[in-house]
């Protein structure tokens, strides 16, 4: 999370109706979302200063790795965007042997409202991810995830910033592990187009896939 302090707490509210054990890697966060994920009930990991999703799930994946009785790890973004009942269903599918990975896909139904140009610049990112690792993807860029432990203890991103989910996407494939789509909906909210992420996220994705 980073600065999302009047949202963090309903987010974490949601989450725990399901999953008891939340975890928020605060990435230098300045409004007081670290007291306000306490609060809510989560363990939260800081980074001093604002290194970026990558770090921060780096972050996140090696502190549940240390949970001797870990059976799923779950990626879930701080916001709002994502839907508990869609992670419910992923993680489910991990715990039932069924995959090793699932990744949520926007695609994979019409639930998710979007923009015509977010739209083509994530369609064009899974095209290029199809190309370059073999994974038939329709959605590269969805922070909705479920990892085995296996999985996760053999991930290592050390692209700090945008370019960490095409990192992701290429580590899974290297694997050869079972991975499975899951149809998800974002929700994207008057809150997160006002902090401007869907535009910029959009832009990421496209340098993202220009320089590499």
């Amino acid at each position: 999370m980073y600065n999302e302090a009047t949202v963090v707490a309903s987010v974490i509210s949601g989450l725990q109706e399901v999953f008891p054990y939340v975890v928020c890697v605060d990435d230098g966060s300045t409004d007081g979302s670290q007291e306000a994920a306490r609060d809510a009930g989560a363990v939260v990991v800081q980074h001093p200063v604002n290194l970026g999703q990558g770090a921060s799930l780096q972050t996140g994946i090696e502190y549940a790795l240390n949970d001797p009785e870990l059976d799923c790890i779950v990626t879930f973004d701080a916001d709002g965007q994502h839907r508990t009942v869609d992670a419910q269903s992923m993680a489910a599918r991990i715990k039932s042997g069924e995959a090793d990975v699932v990744l949520g896909s926007r695609f994979l139904d019409k639930r998710t409202k979007m923009s015509l140009a977010k739209r083509t610049v994530l369609r064009t990112a899974a095209i290029q991810s199809r190309m370059s690792t073999g994974m038939a993807l329709t959605d590269a860029h969805n922070g909705l995830r479920a990892f085995s432990p296996q999985v996760a203890r053999s991930i290592n991103l050390t692209q700090n910033r945008m370019a960490h989910a095409s990192e992701l996407i290429h580590q899974i494939s290297s694997m050869k592990t079972r991975w499975v789509e899951e149809p998800v909906e974002i929700i994207y909210t008057d809150y997160s187009k006002a902090k401007g992420q869907s535009l910029l996220n959009s832009v990421n994705i496209l340098a993202d896939l220009l320089f590499r």
